[in-house]
């Protein structure tokens, strides 16, 4: 059955007609101020006035030419901000992110898209039959019930956001690409903190490779002087022995880091995107220099950590959705325009008699759902006050890190010293016990326990630098690392 009042045949849109609907059009513009759901406001964050271990730290300036955002370059390793390059255009774990954030960005634009009116062009033909009720010829009568209809048919509908429905799903979607795109920057962040403290530890274990084979080199002579002396009568074959399990020792210790740092370059080769067999890194003669790392104020925290901007975002588009969910309770309003041609035959087909069109709004509402609405609301709710703890968790655990690295790195900044004064002293021991040993005064065994004690605290120290420079670069990763706070212009490209 076919409402006229919506279908006619041949009949133009009349003044009236028209004049209701702008009526309707300007009804519904005004309804669409409103939006159903509670407006956004950013959690409260506890963020302490400033960083209890920072006592004592001297704030750096970094110098100008630093790029901003390349933190690495800290570390004033050429090589090292090579790989970075390599990384961020590369890796395959940030490659992953990105694409996670270019999902995001379609659904922003998808969501936009439902603002706007959708347009339809259909154009078919149908063949029906239909019986005639006669008990005359069946060949006669079935020619006669079949029936050819063309139709070329346009349309277009639009959703009035009366409730705001579409805008706080709008509001969703954006806040959950920005929330991606922090992402993307905290997985960013992460891989080059991982290359970098690998790299450094790599170049750590370059040095004590150059220290053992320095050792193994003055120990070789040790070992021939003693058998000299052994040959001459002068020491025992016990000294002999001391000095080759020595030596032995130390070779032993060289050879274990080879695969130490093997493992190391094999991280690196895949975090620039390249097969462990592809990928060399050749031994260099330093250690990058331990950065002054520039400390901000604790607020500056909340800005700076992608992940605590994500989280952040997280809450924004829980918030949103409640006001969705809530939108579901108001009908929704559909306004529709169709019109086109239908005809028997081809070829009158598009000739004024044929024309048809239809135009009227629709309200379409649940007015039972065993309480689904309800729950939905309830658990939009449930789901906001979760990312609104994971938030504050998040902020805390920001802080809490920074904290622990300060300290830590005074920490070892403390114990390098007493430590380098005990290195001094070894070495001066060493000087003199060889000395006495040359003179035939003491016995090979004390000349061995020296220099294990020395070349312990020469070991000692190296691995003191190498744990106070992966405690800077994560104490730079904590702070944020190179995250710049365009949150809002890249997530709403």
């Amino acid at each position: 059955m076919t409402d006229r009042s919506l279908f006619t045949r041949a009949a133009p849109l009349i003044p009236a007609r028209g004049s209701r609907l702008l009526s309707l059009v300007l009804c519904v513009s005004l309804l669409s101020a409103c939006a159903i759901g509670p407006d956004y406001q950013r959690p409260q964050a506890v963020a302490p006035v400033q960083y209890k271990e920072a006592a004592g730290w001297r704030q750096a300036n970094p110098s100008d030419s630093l790029a901003r955002g390349a933190w690495w370059e800290l570390y004033g390793d050429q090589q090292l901000n090579g790989l970075i390059d390599q990384l961020n255009s590369a890796n395959q774990t940030v490659a992953q992110s990105e694409a996670q954030y270019r999902q995001a960005q379609a659904l922003v634009r998808s969501a936009r898209g439902a603002f706007f009116p959708t347009v339809d062009l259909t154009v078919g033909k149908n063949r029906s039959s239909q019986g005639t009720g006669s008990s005359s010829s069946s060949l006669s009568s079935s020619s006669s019930g079949i029936r050819d209809t063309y139709t070329a048919q346009a349309g277009v509908s639009w959703e009035a956001d009366v409730w705001g429905k579409l805008r706080r799903g709008l509001e969703a979607d954006t806040a959950n690409a920005q929330a991606s795109y922090a992402d993307l920057a905290a997985m960013r962040l992460s891989q080059q903190s991982e290359l970098v403290q690998n790299y450094l530890q790599l170049r750590v274990i370059d040095e004590q490779k150059r220290l053992l084979e320095a050792t193994v080199a003055a120990y070789e002579r040790s070992l021939k002087m003693t058998q000299n002396q052994y040959r001459a009568g002068v020491s025992g074959k016990d000294a002999v022995a001391q000095a080759q399990t020595q030596l032995k020792s130390t070779q032993a210790d060289m050879v274990d880091l080879i695969w130490q740092r093997a493992q190391f370059e094999h991280a690196i080769a895949v975090l620039i995107g390249l097969p462990p067999a592809q990928f060399n890194l050749a031994e260099s003669q330093d250690i990058p220099t331990l950065p002054e790392v520039p400390l901000n104020l604790p607020s500056q925290l909340l800005e700076r950590r992608p992940d605590i901007a994500s989280a952040e975002r997280s809450v924004m588009a829980a918030n949103a959705n409640i006001g969705v969910a809530k939108a579901a309770y108001y009908p929704d309003l559909t306004l529709s325009l169709n019109g086109g041609y239908s005809s028997s035959t081809s070829s009158n087909w598009f000739s004024v008699p044929n024309r048809f069109w239809s135009v009227g709004p629709q309200l379409a509402m649940t007015l039972f759902d065993g309480g689904q609405r309800s729950a939905e609301v309830d658990r939009s709710e449930a789901a906001y006050d979760e990312t609104v703890a994971k938030y504050r968790q998040t902020v805390l655990d920001g802080f809490r890190e920074v904290e622990d690295y300060l300290v830590q790195l005074k920490v070892l900044e403390n114990e390098s010293e007493v430590r380098q004064q005990a290195l001094d002293a070894a070495r001066e021991s060493l000087r003199l016990i060889q000395n006495q040993y040359k003179a035939g005064l003491i016995a090979y065994l004390d000349v061995v326990v020296v220099q294990a004690t020395a070349l312990n605290n020469e070991r000692n120290m190296l691995s003191l630098m190498q744990s106070r420079l992966i405690a800077s670069v994560q104490l730079i990763a904590a702070l944020g690392g190179g995250w710049d706070g365009q949150l809002e212009q890249n997530a709403a490209r």
